[in-house]
């Protein structure tokens, strides 16, 4: 009996596996709820539909996003070519005619001969559909409004931990941008001399701290959809919300400067902001407690006024949103498959990575892995150096609090140079081309 592969959910995900599977001269069976049923942020009966922006970000080699793009395109995705086809106007990024691109991506899908459409919604991985003799494997690509019953059933297989429902991201810096003349390496009631603590810490005093309230109050934030609910979650409070409780309670709260010396004053200042590394290199931060709303424009308007941070370059930026995705270096192996039920992979946002080519970068990966898998060929991890390789990379470093992450250069190995920013770019991007390059050529791909 020929095995074929079922995919929950016809998004950007979801699609890209099940045509790169189809190219491999696999059978593919999509479950896809719609026209019956839509999330709260879907309108349109399209398949991969762009429910945000109609933005694909940088096109440009010298960024995370960009390269990541390229590589796509490099492998011949199916996501890509609909893009580059229906691109519009959008000076140095990526925009696309989100009705024609996801109507093209539909077309593609619903017409291939290899790939069965099974208009129905799939509430457990233990429906019949999923476990019948001939489904060798199954891919959740059911995106960060997943339904209900299914997140559910995700849960019950996964636990609790594994699963997080809200979106809550602070800003990340690079590292070498902060003014070390104002900030300063500490941990809270650090003992030991000489220690060098594990923080990068900026104090403020009153007179900064009022001027940093006062923007962060008056700040514009992005407005909320009509399908979600501003309905905050301690653990995951807005800083905007935050502040709007009263002119202490970031002093008294994320910011509390208790256990801190300013080395210039050899005072205590009336507040601190931390930010912690986010990788070994510690080439980039993370700002502790300031996930956030805000508009970009503001972000970096309103954190340049935190002392040490008035020329600091963002890596990423602050983001909260709805969201369901896993704890994936708790759940996930390599190939994205889940560590509990092999035959169970995840592909797109549910699995810990953000954004629309992040998603679809996904799905072309599991198809790859599926069709080696089902061909009966090897295929190796991309490398760390390249944007793919990085991105899947990230999705297997264990962390306290795992948050979702976009294609950046901070998610890469570090370089063996310091280098000015221009030239940094330059370089993570011309490792990374060569590296893949070189990658690529020794792959048997589809």
């Amino acid at each position: 009996m020929e095995k074929k592969v079922a995919i929950i959910g016809a998004g950007l995900a979801g699609c890209e596996c099940a045509l790169i599977l189809a190219r491999a001269g696999l059978h593919v069976v999509l479950f896809e709820q719609k026209p019956h049923y839509h999330s709260e942020a879907h309108v349109s009966n399209l398949f991969a539909e762009l429910v945000c922006s109609n933005s694909l970000r940088s096109n440009e080699l010298t960024s995370g996003i960009g390269l990541l793009k390229q590589e796509l395109r490099d492998l011949q995705s199916p996501f890509m070519a609909a893009a580059d086809a229906h691109a519009v106007p959008a000076d140095k990024a990526l925009a696309v005619d989100r009705v024609a691109f996801a109507t093209s991506l539909t077309h593609a899908v619903q017409q291939h001969p290899l790939i069965e459409v099974v208009c129905a919604k799939v509430t457990s991985l233990s429906d019949p559909r999923l476990t019948s003799s001939d489904i060798a494997y199954v891919v959740v690509a059911a995106g960060p409004v997943a339904d209900n019953e299914l997140v559910a059933d995700l849960v019950r297989n996964l636990g609790q931990e594994a699963c997080y429902f809200y979106d809550a991201i602070a800003p990340i810096v690079w590292t070498n941008s902060l003014d070390f003349q104002i900030v300063f390496w500490g941990s809270r009631y650090q003992d030991e001399e000489g220690e060098i603590g594990d923080y990068l810490n900026c104090p403020m005093t009153k007179e900064e701290y009022t001027r940093f309230y006062e923007a962060l109050c008056a700040a514009k934030t992005v407005p909320a959809r009509q399908f979600e609910q501003l309905k905050h979650f301690e653990g995951c409070m807005p800083i905007e919300a935050l502040a709007s409780r009263g002119f202490k309670t970031l002093a008294f709260g994320p910011f509390k400067p208790v256990g801190f010396v300013d080395p210039r004053t050899h005072q205590r200042p009336y507040a601190i902001v931390q930010l912690r590394s986010e990788n070994v290199q510690q080439e980039t931060c993370n700002l502790v407690g300031c996930q956030t709303r805000m508009l970009q424009a503001e972000q970096q308007r309103v954190f340049r006024l935190i002392p040490g941070l008035a020329n600091c370059e963002f890596a990423r930026y602050g983001s909260m949103h709805r969201n369901t995705y896993v704890n994936a270096p708790l759940v996930l192996d390599a190939s994205l498959a889940l560590k509990s039920t092999p035959r169970v992979l995840l592909a797109g946002q549910i699995t810990g990575v953000e954004g629309y080519v992040e998603s679809a970068a996904c799905g072309l990966w599991v198809g790859q892995v599926l069709a080696a898998r089902l061909l009966g060929y090897t295929l190796s991890q991309p490398p760390k150096e390249t944007a793919l390789g990085a991105l899947l990379g990230y999705l297997q470093v264990v962390q306290k609090k795992f948050q979702p992450s976009n294609a950046h250069f901070g998610l890469m190995p570090a370089l063996d140079t310091k280098l000015k920013k221009i030239d940094r770019k330059k370089a993570y991007s011309e490792r990374a081309r060569s590296a893949f390059k070189t990658w690529q050529q020794n792959q048997r791909l589809v």
